[in-house]
């Protein structure tokens, strides 16, 4: 039986996630013997955009690009992928061949960002609602109305921005027994980079002890923020008020869905044990 190759589609902004759909069919391509000099690929900085390009048919072609700490940044896998890199700094660039006697891999090519240049990113006005750019955000819990049970939506969308409102509606959430305390906060900024930085105070009962931790995000947009999502990096994951022993293993707080974006709201999605769904709300910092 044949196998698919499943890889990952290339996007055209670091800083977005990346969907795996399968591609070509690798039994299916020519039987050539390729060595790492064969190959026919290209990788070219300009300015703050990479060019990469297969320039060989009878190849499945796969990039990741990291930066200088190892941290991936994205896959991409046509033949001609463009990303921009808003950051200056150093990158890694790995080419590896899909053929028909396996994968080829090929040594890292390393590429260097003279200039940060935010307009290609900026122009979203969501990455300043998120962020406030360079300058950052911070976000804390907004215990007015902290929690949203949803119980198990099959059809739960996101109105907000088509004007319809939400369902259901945002303003009926009930407390359900969370302590009241300060919970900490999350700041993120662009300030030569996608950082992110997470106070965590204990969910212990009564506890005050906070932990500190600082890593990047990789902000997910969607066309009509259907689908926004923030995955954290370095160990670092969204400020929650529970214990996340309580949620389903297959869910962490280091990826988490948007349902609400504002200048003055931010509220994402958790799944419990029992696959109730819940939307934490939180506010600017004040």
């Amino acid at each position: 039986m044949k196998r698919k190759l499943f890889i990952l589609v290339a996007a055209i902004t670091l800083g977005t996630f990346f969907s795996c759909e399968p591609v070509e069919d690798r039994d299916s391509l020519p039987a050539i013997n390729y060595t790492e000099a064969t190959l026919n690929h290209t990788e070219v900085i300009t300015g703050n955009t990479l060019a990469m390009t297969n320039n060989d048919k009878d190849v499945i072609p796969y990039w990741i690009v990291t930066d200088a700490t190892g941290t991936e940044l994205g896959h991409f896998n046509t033949n001609s992928s463009s990303v921009i890199i808003p950051f200056k700094g150093t990158y890694l660039v790995t080419y590896t061949a899909y053929t028909r006697g396996g994968a080829l891999h090929t040594e890292p090519k390393t590429i260097t960002v003279d200039k940060t240049d935010l307009s290609s990113i900026t122009t979203d006005p969501r990455w300043a609602m998120l962020t406030n750019g360079a300058i950052g955000k911070t976000w804390v819990l907004n215990m007015e109305k902290p929690l949203e049970f949803l119980g198990k939506p099959t059809n739960y969308v996101n109105l907000a921005v088509s004007g319809g409102g939400w369902y259901p509606s945002l303003s009926e959430i009930p407390w359900a027994g969370l302590e009241n305390k300060d919970w900490g906060e999350v700041t993120f900024d662009l300030n030569e980079g996608y950082n992110v930085s997470v106070t965590q105070t204990s969910p212990a009962i009564g506890s005050t002890e906070k932990t500190t931790k600082k890593g990047t995000f990789v902000f997910s947009l969607t066309d009509g923020s259907t689908n926004d999502k923030i995955t954290f990096n370095g160990g670092t994951e969204m400020l929650h008020p529970n214990d996340a022993g309580y949620f389903s293993p297959t869910y962490t707080f280091t990826n988490i869905k948007i349902v609400e974006l504002t200048a003055t709201s931010l509220c994402f999605i958790a799944i419990r044990a029992d696959n109730d769904w819940m939307i934490y709300h939180l506010k600017p910092k004040q």
